[in-house]
């Protein structure tokens, strides 16, 4: 006789735990952007021309603002995302800091040009974020003013960003090694769980590890289930911590 299978508690959405774990990880990265974005606000705004900060970044192949000095950063981020074109998301695919001192000059980008002139937009200034491969992103600043943005403030963004740009690949180094660290630890887990059940299985029915292997896996594809989750239940059958409901016999 085969072990008998207990119905193990539910197990969790491991999908949905993942996309949850994704969500915080993104949401402290967008924290640091924030920061970053007010600090460059408060660099190279003045009483007469306040500087509007936003930062853009690439997710899921998409422009996405996800950072701002305020309210109407992010609000011109996402109209720039919106017609997906324009100075930001130009420097952004050439990598390379892209100044627009007078909006009410510009031909380019014709259909963004004008609809960020309704916002009240006259200059902008759009500088990369070097992140060395491990994301995208670019910090937006938008003045009210002509020519409230010039080259002197390109070169002082320029290094701003660099340094801001060196502790962002840290953060995402180590947001990666902790994904990689998890996911080991997780896998190692689930080996685990599968070799005690295999185990059990043997001590049992006096099988081999390659039938014991089998008997499950054949339980595991029955039930339409995971395997971890099918050994899970074999542990916990047999140490008598559920009610038996299930039978497999071959």
């Amino acid at each position: 006789m085969f072990p008998e299978l207990a119905e193990g508690p539910e197990q969790p959405d491991e999908a949905a735990e993942e996309r949850r774990g994704a969500a915080e990880r993104f949401r402290n990265i967008a924290g640091f952007l924030a920061d970053l974005a007010v600090a460059a606000s408060a660099r190279l705004s003045s009483p007469h021309n306040r500087i509007h900060t936003g930062v853009t970044v690439i997710r899921r192949k998409r422009p996405e603002a996800v950072a701002g000095s305020d309210a109407a950063a992010r609000a011109l981020d996402e109209l720039q995302n919106g017609f997906k074109d324009g100075p930001c998301l130009t420097a952004l695919r050439t990598g390379a800091p892209l100044l627009v001192p007078d909006l009410s000059c510009e031909h380019r980008w014709a259909a963004y040009v004008k609809a960020a002139a309704e916002k009240g937009v006259s200059s902008i200034l759009a500088v990369p974020l070097d992140l060395g491969g491990e994301a995208e992103a670019v910090l937006n600043l938008y003045s009210g003013r002509s020519n409230g943005l010039s080259s002197d403030d390109v070169s002082t963004v320029k290094a701003f960003t660099a340094h801001a740009a060196g502790s962002l690949r840290l953060v995402l180094r180590i947001t990666q090694l902790n994904d990689a660290r998890s996911d080991l630890a997780s896998a190692m887990q689930s080996r685990t769980v599968i070799d005690m059940a295999v185990g059990a299985i043997m001590a049992e029915n006096r099988c081999s590890r390659d039938t014991a292997l089998t008997i499950l896996t054949r339980a595991s594809s029955t039930r339409n289930a995971k395997l971890r989750d099918v050994a899970a239940s074999v542990i916990a059958s047999i140490s008598g911590e559920k009610e038996v409901v299930t039978y497999f016999d071959g």
